[in-house]
Protein backbone atom coordinates (compact mmCIF):
# COMPACT_ATOMS: atom_id res chain seq x y z
CA UNK A 1 0.00 0.00 0.00
CA UNK A 2 1.49 3.31 -1.08
CA UNK A 3 1.21 6.03 1.56
CA UNK A 4 0.49 9.46 0.13
CA UNK A 5 -0.21 12.85 1.66
CA UNK A 6 -3.76 13.80 2.57
CA UNK A 7 -5.42 16.98 3.79
CA UNK A 8 -7.32 18.24 6.83
CA UNK A 9 -10.80 19.62 6.26
CA UNK A 10 -13.87 20.97 7.99
CA UNK A 11 -17.28 19.52 7.16
CA UNK A 12 -19.64 22.33 6.14
CA UNK A 13 -22.81 20.38 5.36
CA UNK A 14 -24.67 18.60 2.56
CA UNK A 15 -26.29 19.70 -0.66
CA UNK A 16 -27.04 18.19 -4.06
CA UNK A 17 -25.43 18.42 -7.48
CA UNK A 18 -27.02 17.99 -10.90
CA UNK A 19 -24.96 15.98 -13.37
CA UNK A 20 -24.80 16.47 -17.14
CA UNK A 21 -27.34 13.69 -17.74
CA UNK A 22 -29.85 15.45 -15.48
CA UNK A 23 -29.51 13.09 -12.53
CA UNK A 24 -29.06 14.53 -9.04
CA UNK A 25 -26.72 13.15 -6.36
CA UNK A 26 -26.21 14.13 -2.70
CA UNK A 27 -22.80 15.56 -1.83
CA UNK A 28 -20.99 16.67 1.31
CA UNK A 29 -19.15 19.99 1.09
CA UNK A 30 -15.79 20.07 2.89
CA UNK A 31 -13.51 23.07 3.37
CA UNK A 32 -10.18 21.34 2.76
CA UNK A 33 -7.04 23.30 3.50
CA UNK A 34 -4.98 25.23 2.92
CA UNK A 35 -2.72 23.37 5.36
CA UNK A 36 0.90 24.06 6.22
CA UNK A 37 3.72 21.58 6.81
CA UNK A 38 4.74 22.02 10.45
CA UNK A 39 7.10 19.08 10.99
CA UNK A 40 8.86 16.40 8.97
CA UNK A 41 9.36 13.08 10.73
CA UNK A 42 11.89 10.60 9.41
CA UNK A 43 12.50 6.93 10.04
CA UNK A 44 16.06 7.58 11.19
CA UNK A 45 15.05 10.08 13.87
CA UNK A 46 11.45 9.26 14.77
CA UNK A 47 11.03 5.66 13.62
CA UNK A 48 8.64 6.43 10.77
CA UNK A 49 8.15 8.84 7.88
CA UNK A 50 5.35 11.37 8.26
CA UNK A 51 4.35 14.97 7.72
CA UNK A 52 2.60 17.00 10.38
CA UNK A 53 0.08 19.47 8.98
CA UNK A 54 -1.68 22.44 10.58
CA UNK A 55 -5.15 23.65 9.63
CA UNK A 56 -7.13 26.81 10.44
CA UNK A 57 -4.94 29.74 11.55
CA UNK A 58 -4.93 30.67 15.24
CA UNK A 59 -3.94 34.05 16.63
CA UNK A 60 -0.66 34.08 18.54
CA UNK A 61 -2.23 35.16 21.86
CA UNK A 62 -4.22 31.92 21.98
CA UNK A 63 -1.27 29.57 21.40
CA UNK A 64 0.53 28.16 24.44
CA UNK A 65 4.31 28.40 24.78
CA UNK A 66 5.25 24.81 23.79
CA UNK A 67 3.20 25.00 20.60
CA UNK A 68 4.45 28.53 19.89
CA UNK A 69 8.01 27.18 19.76
CA UNK A 70 6.87 24.27 17.62
CA UNK A 71 5.24 26.59 15.08
CA UNK A 72 8.21 28.97 15.16
CA UNK A 73 10.57 26.18 14.03
CA UNK A 74 8.37 25.64 11.00
CA UNK A 75 8.21 29.38 10.28
CA UNK A 76 4.42 29.42 10.40
CA UNK A 77 1.74 30.92 12.60
CA UNK A 78 -0.42 28.95 15.00
CA UNK A 79 -3.14 26.48 14.00
CA UNK A 80 -6.22 25.08 15.68
CA UNK A 81 -5.80 21.55 14.35
CA UNK A 82 -2.62 19.46 13.92
CA UNK A 83 -2.63 16.03 12.28
CA UNK A 84 -0.01 13.61 10.96
CA UNK A 85 0.00 11.77 7.64
CA UNK A 86 2.24 8.78 7.07
CA UNK A 87 3.99 9.14 3.72
CA UNK A 88 6.96 7.50 2.04
CA UNK A 89 8.85 10.53 0.70
CA UNK A 90 9.11 13.40 3.19
CA UNK A 91 11.94 15.03 1.23
CA UNK A 92 9.47 16.16 -1.42
CA UNK A 93 8.05 18.72 1.03
CA UNK A 94 9.53 21.66 2.93
CA UNK A 95 8.62 23.19 6.29
CA UNK A 96 5.99 25.88 5.88
CA UNK A 97 4.93 24.58 2.47
CA UNK A 98 1.23 24.95 1.70
CA UNK A 99 -0.87 21.86 0.97
CA UNK A 100 -4.04 22.64 -0.96
CA UNK A 101 -7.13 20.85 -2.17
CA UNK A 102 -5.55 20.40 -5.61
CA UNK A 103 -4.15 17.13 -4.24
CA UNK A 104 -7.42 15.66 -5.52
CA UNK A 105 -9.39 15.91 -8.74
CA UNK A 106 -12.95 14.96 -9.76
CA UNK A 107 -13.32 11.21 -10.13
CA UNK A 108 -10.74 10.31 -7.47
CA UNK A 109 -11.58 7.89 -4.69
CA UNK A 110 -10.78 8.91 -1.11
CA UNK A 111 -11.04 7.65 2.47
CA UNK A 112 -12.54 10.07 4.99
CA UNK A 113 -11.86 9.82 8.73
CA UNK A 114 -13.83 11.80 11.29
CA UNK A 115 -15.46 11.73 14.72
CA UNK A 116 -19.00 10.36 14.48
CA UNK A 117 -21.94 12.23 16.01
CA UNK A 118 -22.34 11.58 19.72
CA UNK A 119 -25.78 10.29 20.70
CA UNK A 120 -25.20 9.96 24.44
CA UNK A 121 -26.25 6.91 26.47
CA UNK A 122 -28.68 4.83 24.40
CA UNK A 123 -30.39 1.47 24.71
CA UNK A 124 -29.84 -1.67 22.69
CA UNK A 125 -32.55 -0.86 20.12
CA UNK A 126 -30.98 2.42 19.03
CA UNK A 127 -27.37 1.39 19.67
CA UNK A 128 -27.34 -2.12 18.17
CA UNK A 129 -30.57 -2.36 16.18
CA UNK A 130 -32.39 -4.84 18.41
CA UNK A 131 -36.03 -5.46 17.40
CA UNK A 132 -37.56 -5.34 20.87
CA UNK A 133 -40.69 -7.17 21.98
CA UNK A 134 -43.94 -7.20 20.00
CA UNK A 135 -46.06 -4.09 20.35
CA UNK A 136 -49.44 -5.82 20.23
CA UNK A 137 -51.29 -8.95 21.48
CA UNK A 138 -51.16 -8.07 25.13
CA UNK A 139 -48.60 -6.40 27.33
CA UNK A 140 -44.96 -7.38 27.39
CA UNK A 141 -42.69 -6.83 30.35
CA UNK A 142 -39.56 -6.08 28.33
CA UNK A 143 -40.67 -4.00 25.32
CA UNK A 144 -37.22 -2.35 24.75
CA UNK A 145 -35.20 -4.61 27.05
CA UNK A 146 -31.99 -6.28 25.94
CA UNK A 147 -32.96 -9.64 27.39
CA UNK A 148 -31.06 -11.97 29.68
CA UNK A 149 -27.26 -11.71 29.81
CA UNK A 150 -26.68 -14.30 32.56
CA UNK A 151 -24.84 -17.56 32.07
CA UNK A 152 -26.13 -19.70 35.00
CA UNK A 153 -23.72 -21.60 37.25
CA UNK A 154 -21.03 -21.97 34.61
CA UNK A 155 -19.09 -19.84 33.75
CA UNK A 156 -20.83 -17.79 36.44
CA UNK A 157 -20.20 -14.36 34.90
CA UNK A 158 -21.34 -12.17 32.03
CA UNK A 159 -19.15 -12.44 28.94
CA UNK A 160 -17.26 -9.40 27.75
CA UNK A 161 -18.35 -7.77 24.49
CA UNK A 162 -22.08 -8.40 24.83
CA UNK A 163 -24.30 -5.89 23.06
CA UNK A 164 -25.65 -3.78 25.89
CA UNK A 165 -26.76 -0.18 26.52
CA UNK A 166 -23.97 2.39 26.65
CA UNK A 167 -22.31 5.36 24.99
CA UNK A 168 -23.33 5.64 21.36
CA UNK A 169 -21.28 7.45 18.72
CA UNK A 170 -18.52 9.99 19.35
CA UNK A 171 -15.82 7.67 18.03
CA UNK A 172 -13.32 7.63 15.21
CA UNK A 173 -14.90 6.38 11.98
CA UNK A 174 -13.42 5.92 8.50
CA UNK A 175 -15.60 5.66 5.39
CA UNK A 176 -13.71 4.22 2.43
CA UNK A 177 -13.85 4.62 -1.32
CA UNK A 178 -15.83 7.88 -1.50
CA UNK A 179 -15.98 9.51 -4.93
CA UNK A 180 -14.78 13.08 -5.41
CA UNK A 181 -17.54 14.83 -7.37
CA UNK A 182 -15.93 18.26 -7.75
CA UNK A 183 -12.98 20.32 -6.52
CA UNK A 184 -13.20 24.14 -6.25
CA UNK A 185 -9.61 25.29 -5.78
CA UNK A 186 -10.47 29.01 -5.62
CA UNK A 187 -12.75 28.36 -2.61
CA UNK A 188 -10.75 25.49 -1.03
CA UNK A 189 -13.79 23.23 -1.30
CA UNK A 190 -14.11 19.56 -2.17
CA UNK A 191 -17.46 17.91 -2.89
CA UNK A 192 -17.72 14.26 -1.84
CA UNK A 193 -20.49 11.92 -2.94
CA UNK A 194 -22.87 10.92 -0.13
CA UNK A 195 -22.40 11.41 3.59
CA UNK A 196 -19.25 11.41 5.70
CA UNK A 197 -18.72 11.01 9.48
CA UNK A 198 -19.24 13.85 11.90
CA UNK A 199 -21.33 16.91 12.55
CA UNK A 200 -21.19 20.14 10.51
CA UNK A 201 -18.02 22.11 11.43
CA UNK A 202 -16.36 18.83 12.50
CA UNK A 203 -12.80 18.11 11.37
CA UNK A 204 -12.08 15.30 8.91
CA UNK A 205 -9.01 13.76 7.29
CA UNK A 206 -9.12 13.06 3.56
CA UNK A 207 -6.66 10.59 1.99
CA UNK A 208 -6.41 8.69 -1.27
CA UNK A 209 -8.44 5.51 -1.02
CA UNK A 210 -6.44 2.39 -0.15
CA UNK A 211 -9.28 0.16 -1.33
CA UNK A 212 -9.31 1.74 -4.79
CA UNK A 213 -5.54 1.16 -5.07
CA UNK A 214 -5.89 -2.52 -4.15
CA UNK A 215 -8.64 -3.01 -6.73
CA UNK A 216 -6.45 -1.40 -9.39
CA UNK A 217 -3.51 -3.67 -8.51
CA UNK A 218 -5.72 -6.75 -8.88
Amino acid sequence: MKRTLGIIGKKLGMTQVFLEDGSVIPVTVVEAGPCSVIQKKTKEKDGYNALQLGFLPKIAQRVNKPLSGHFKKAGTGGFYTIKEFLIEDVDAYELGQAVNVNLFKPGDRVDVTGLSKGKGFTGVIKRHGFHGSPGSHGTHEYFRHGGSVGSATYPHHTFKGLKMPGKHGNRKVTVQNIKVVDVKEDQNLILLKGGIPGSPTGYVLIRNSTKAESLTEQ
